[in-house]
């Protein structure tokens, strides 16, 4: 099978998950290549998610890495047989490869929970919304480009509503609410759409205002998806060179406990509707 031009997020998760079966196990790459029926070149390929592995071959590899989570090895198995071209796959030569990326990740999530400190998570964002903020890029984005990306960023909240809504939990400081990224016509609009966003019924909306005592997560923004598995879970952050997928232990744990911590310091879901509703009115 050739090498693959560019994996996707998914593809190479799907490699790193071996890999660390593989050592886990303690078996070196040379040993699960010989497995297989490869070589060593081939194998570091597929963990690096540049080739492609069959289900069986997954399978395969799980026994001979001892791994008795049979739920895992179903997942991974999802994943390298998964051929469905997301809707998202119409934009691979016109949009960044992380934007793609990023669609993919929602697609296959369980649930997503959010924390925003900076700006509206793009899964609420209205249309004027999201081109105040993809318009203050340096440089600054053609026109039909921008649209192009604002129309993206539109058609990626459908997992939000209707059959299949991904339940969604997002936790936003009231820094957010007030920073105006256009006008004010632009301001109580959003904040219009977050009150009817909120009454979804998979969406909660918590507001963390700027009175709470015990709130030092100014830099706390991130977004969480639940895997199939939770071993599959992946955190994304904005980084100032584009996004950060996080998929070790240790980092999935401490960010759960991060969103913990700042969901507790935020307003129960109906209170939280009421304050924002109540700063739309004073605009």
């Amino acid at each position: 099978m050739p090498a693959r031009i560019q994996p996707t997020a998914r593809q190479v998760r799907l490699g790193v998950e071996l890999r660390k079966l593989r050592e886990a196990a303690g078996v070196t790459s040379k040993e699960a290549a010989r497995q297989l029926g490869t070589n060593p070149a081939q194998m570091s390929q597929i963990e690096a998610g540049n080739a492609g592995v069959s289900g069986e071959r997954v399978r395969r590899l799980a026994v001979q890495y001892a791994c008795a989570d049979r739920e895992l090895v179903d997942a991974l198995v999802e994943m390298a047989t998964d051929r469905t071209r997301g809707w998202w796959e119409e934009y691979r030569e016109a949009l960044p490869p992380e934007f793609l990326d990023l669609a993919e990740l929602e697609s296959h999530a369980r649930f997503i929970q959010v924390i925003a400190t900076a700006h509206v998570p793009g899964l609420l964002q209205t249309e004027d919304y999201a081109r105040a903020v993809f318009g203050y890029w340096v440089p600054p984005l053609p026109d039909r480009e921008l649209e192009l990306w604002v129309a993206y960023r539109m058609r990626r909240q459908r997992i939000l509503s209707g059959d299949g809504a991904v339940p969604y939990k997002a936790v936003l400081h009231e820094s957010v609410l007030r920073t105006r990224v256009a006008d004010r016509r632009v301001a109580r609009a959003q904040l219009d759409e977050l009150v009817r966003q909120s009454e979804y019924p998979g969406v909660s909306v918590r507001v963390i205002p700027f009175d709470v005592d015990g709130f030092a997560g100014a830099s706390s923004s991130l977004m969480y998806t639940g895997g199939r598995v939770p071993t599959l879970d992946t955190v994304q952050r904005d980084t100032p060179y584009g996004s950060a997928f996080l998929d070790a232990a240790a980092q999935l744990h401490d960010m759960r406990t991060l969103f913990r911590k700042v969901e507790e310091a935020s307003l129960d879901p109906t209170r939280s509707r009421d304050f924002i509703h109540r700063l739309s009115k004073e605009l």
